[in-house]
């Protein structure tokens, strides 16, 4: 294994996926707001699930994310 391209490789998907779930998150978020469904100081419950069926990996992360 080429460590160097795997490592490279991971952080290139991590990457993608930090921008993309950004994106989503700010998106929906402000659709919320526009409809009055939150008011924009709530604190936001959240999950991330990492899956690698081929390695048996199912990883969650859970956190908050404080909009004030």
């Amino acid at each position: 294994m080429n460590e160097d391209k795997f490592n490279m490789e991971i952080r290139k998907f991590l990457k993608q996926v930090g921008v993309t779930s950004q994106r989503e998150i700010e998106h929906i978020v402000m659709k919320a707001i526009e409809s009055g469904q939150l008011n924009g100081t709530e604190t936001l419950e959240v999950k991330m699930t990492l899956e690698a069926p081929a390695i048996g990996i199912s990883h969650c992360i859970e956190g908050t994310i404080a909009m004030e």
